[in-house]
C-alpha cells in the first residue's frame, strides 16, 4: 500500500461493505453530522468549480408530511422510516456563485447567464451529479447507510419544496444506521473485463 492508499478497513467501509439498506435504526442523524458529511465531500471536483449542488434536510413532521406523497409506494415506507432524508438538487442559477468560486474566469457569470435556462441546467445537473456520488461515498465515509431513491414525483418535488424553481431534484437520499434485516444479498456486478477496454 502506498502511503497515499487508504487502508483496507476504510475501503471495504466506503465501498466493498457498503450495501443500500432497506430497513434504518431509529438513532437519529444529527445536524452535526451532516455538516460533517458536507465538509468531507465539498472539495469534489466540477467543471470550473461550479459547485451546483444543494441538500435539502426534510426533518420536521410537516415537511415529511410534504415528502410522503410524492414518493413511489415502494419508497414510501423506507423514507418514513428513515432518521433523515435529504433532497439532492441542482441550483440552476449556479454561475452567480461564481465570482467567488472560479475567479480565474473573470467572464464566467456572463457567459452563464447569456446561456439558455436548459443549458444551464445541463451543467448544473451533470456537476450536482458528480457532487451527489461524492456525497454518497461521504455519508458511508460517516459510518451510516445511504440510500439513494429516483422513485418520486420530480415535478411534484420541485412545485412543492422549489416553487421557484431555481432547484430542480435529483433523487431523494435516506441516511441512517442500519436497521434489522437492513439489505438484500449483494448483487451482481460487471466483471472488470466487460467493463474496461484499452485503446
Amino acid at each position: 500500500m502506498s502511503e497515499t492508499e487508504i487502508n483496507q478497513a476504510a475501503q471495504n467501509l466506503l465501498f466493498t461493505e457498503a450495501h443500500t439498506p432497506k430497513t434504518f435504526g431509529t438513532t437519529p442523524v444529527t445536524d452535526e453530522q451532516i455538516r460533517g458529511i458536507w465538509e468531507r465531500m465539498k472539495y469534489a471536483p466540477t467543471a470550473s468549480n461550479t459547485n451546483p449542488l444543494r441538500v435539502v434536510v426534510v426533518r420536521s413532521p410537516e415537511a415529511r408530511a410534504r415528502l410522503l406523497p410524492l414518493m413511489d409506494d415502494g419508497n414510501r415506507a423506507r423514507t418514513t422510516s428513515a432518521p433523515a432524508t435529504l433532497i439532492l438538487a441542482a441550483d440552476t442559477r449556479f454561475h452567480e456563485y461564481l465570482a467567488m468560486l472560479s475567479p480565474h474566469a473573470p467572464d464566467a457569470v456572463a457567459y452563464h447567464e447569456a446561456r439558455t435556462r436548459e443549458e444551464r441546467e445541463a451543467t448544473a445537473t451533470f456537476n450536482a451529479l458528480l457532487q451527489a456520488g461524492y456525497f454518497i461515498i461521504a455519508v458511508r465515509a460517516a459510518g451510516l447507510a445511504a440510500g439513494p431513491m429516483l422513485g418520486f414525483d420530480k415535478a411534484g418535488v420541485d412545485a412543492e419544496f422549489f416553487g421557484d424553481g431555481r432547484l430542480s431534484a435529483l433523487f431523494v437520499l435516506n441516511i441512517g444506521e442500519y436497521g434489522p434485516d437492513p439489505y438484500r444479498p449483494r448483487g451482481a456486478r460487471l466483471e472488470f473485463d466487460q467493463v474496461v477496454s484499452s485503446i
